[in-house]
């Protein structure tokens, strides 16, 4: 039984496997396969973009996309009401694993692969993780700093992973005027880029959160037009919805 749907499954339902032949993990060239059809059947247009990068670029980011894909499944997926902090604790254990060079399914082999090739920071990855926490038991946000620290953790940090692997042009650095000159690594750029990402989708999403009982928008904004938590529940539209909109 592949690794993700056993620790989908609530204790109670576990038991012990009959002992199987001992089943080797996929290649490499079958692990990308599955990284690049997951990503063009989940993210159309984000696929038709990866296209346009030289290949080891595009199998790269296929491979981190599928990473954040099964990490984000564990909290938003049909599996998810099973989902405990233990689950995602034994995740992050997998995930050491997999910057370790072992992969555990066969996903992973993308992704370890991935790494030799490119030098990505591990930290962004463990944020994710702590964001999807984050929705264990957080519904409310009441402000919008707490907003964009959750914001960062399950979206900015996506920017980071992947500007290891896009890289910087630094062709400038041949002028004469920019010899000696530190490089600029637009960072906070990347961390922006994603937390705008995922403000787009909390406002795109807010009657499909309202029905999971969550609210993304901070309530100190609910407030601030008079506008309350019975109203996005009850899907209200008038002058107060339209006014926090705009």
């Amino acid at each position: 039984m592949p690794l993700l749907l056993t620790i989908f499954l609530p204790a109670r339902m576990l038991q012990l496997p009959k002992p199987q032949p001992k089943r080797f993990l996929a290649s490499q060239r079958e692990a990308y396969e599955y990284c690049r059809q997951i990503t063009a059947k989940y993210s159309k247009t984000f696929y038709l973009g990866t296209l346009l990068m030289p290949e080891a670029k595009r199998k790269a980011i296929w491979a981190i996309y599928v990473w954040c894909r099964r990490t984000d499944e564990l909290v938003d997926g049909p599996q998810s009401a099973f989902t405990t902090p233990e689950i995602l604790d034994r995740w992050e254990s997998q995930l050491e694993s997999v910057f370790a060079g072992r992969p555990i399914d066969d996903p992973d082999v993308a992704l370890v692969d991935t790494l030799e090739r490119f030098s990505i920071d591990i930290q962004p990855f463990r944020d994710m993780i702590t964001g999807q926490r984050m929705d264990l038991y957080r519904s409310r946000y009441e402000t919008f700093a707490q907003l964009e620290l959750y914001c960062y953790r399950v979206a900015g940090t996506v920017g980071l992973m992947s500007s290891d692997v896009l890289g910087i042009d630094n062709s400038w650095a041949a002028d004469p005027w920019y010899r000696g000159k530190e490089m600029y690594i637009p960072k906070q750029e990347a961390i922006a880029l994603g937390i705008a990402n995922q403000l787009t989708n909390i406002l795109r999403d807010v009657g499909e959160d309202a029905q999971l009982g969550r609210i993304y928008l901070p309530l100190e904004d609910l407030a601030l037009f008079d506008y309350t938590e019975e109203d996005l529940f009850n899907g209200v539209i008038d002058h107060r919805w339209r006014a926090l909109m705009v």
